[in-house]
């Protein structure tokens, strides 16, 4: 099994790396958030990745999970039920990350074959509970006010989480940072999630935290807004 890599990208900001696929912890001053929570198995590993960055687990008070594949999905609900925390995603997606309705299939692009097929070497994800269906709009409790962001088209239930206060936009897998800003991969509808990208570029993020690729912290709006005028569906 893997390690987890922890890197600070500002003093409440957090990535965690599972090498394929990735999760952000956010701090607030009593409580921490998940937005993603790798793959099934890696409970113990996350755990002491957050405590090597000096914070308790137990103070983990919600997973918020950006879509319903497996590594996004993976160790939400092992790591929920250690430490109290609360599961939380879009509607469309729960019943897929319940484990109730099979999980939508992606429309590959030819360029997209191989590097998919690497990624569902990954353990599947359990059916995993989710305690809060989340809608577009509705503002979470934590980040100074964490507003969800409906981003259809890489899934049907597909959320990113804009931070206003600080600047900070989570996508899932709808933009990716690899090597650069651009349009995410493996979309279950292409133009649906074209559209969606360019939603999220009129948010016009300082930090921009994607599901796969660097957190992206320099030109960062300017960036995102080039890549989504450039995309093609």
């Amino acid at each position: 099994m893997a390690s987890i890599e922890l890197t600070g990208i500002t003093p409440r900001l957090h990535l965690l790396d599972y090498s394929l696929g990735q999760a952000y912890l956010w701090q607030d001053e009593e409580e921490l958030t998940l937005i993603d929570a790798g793959w099934a198995g890696m409970a113990d590993e996350t755990a002491a990745a957050i405590r090597s960055a000096g914070l308790d687990p137990d103070r983990l008070r919600r997973i918020v999970l950006t879509h319903c594949h497996r590594d996004h999905v993976g160790s939400a609900q092992e790591l929920a039920d250690r430490h109290g925390a609360e599961i939380l995603a879009h509607g469309l997606d729960a019943p897929m990350i319940r484990g109730e309705a099979p999980v939508p299939e992606p429309r590959l692009l030819d360029w997209e074959i191989p590097i998919f097929e690497h990624g569902v070497t990954l353990p599947e994800a359990p059916p995993t509970r989710v305690d809060r269906e989340v809608e577009d709009g509705e503002v979470l409790d934590f980040g100074g006010g964490a507003v969800v962001v409906h981003a259809p088209g890489h899934t049907p239930g597909s959320i990113a989480v804009h931070l206003p206060r600080h600047g900070v936009l989570f996508t899932g897998d709808t933009v990716a940072s690899v090597p650069d800003v651009m349009f995410g991969v493996f979309h279950v509808d292409r133009a649906l999630a074209l559209d969606s990208m360019r939603l999220l570029a009129k948010l016009g993020p300082s930090v921009l935290c994607c599901g796969h690729g660097a957190p992206v912290t320099s030109d960062t709006a300017a960036r995102l807004s080039a890549a989504a005028a450039t995309a093609t569906a």
